[in-house]
């Protein structure tokens, strides 16, 4: 028998802790494919046209920054529930 399965069998009561850092590690893929995406959209603008670097670039971090805003989001509200 697992740990787990022990321990609920002595207690026999479910509270739910733990939860919450189960809720942020899937909270953090959205945000983490997003800013994986962002990047490589980024790198694709900047081979093709490298005079606007600058621009892409800005243009990056602000969704970099958005992104990484949703992960913020998620651990807050993980520890709140």
């Amino acid at each position: 028998m697992s740990f787990i399965a022990q321990t609920l069998a002595a207690d026999n009561t479910i509270d739910g802790s733990g939860f919450g850092a189960i809720g942020y590690g899937l909270a953090a893929i959205g945000p983490g494919i997003g800013v994986g995406i962002v990047a490589g959209k980024a790198i694709e603008g900047i081979a093709r046209q490298p005079e606007l670097a600058g621009q892409i670039r800005t243009t990056m971090f602000l969704g970099i920054a958005l992104s990484e805003a949703l992960a913020l989001i998620g651990i807050v509200a993980g520890f709140i529930l």
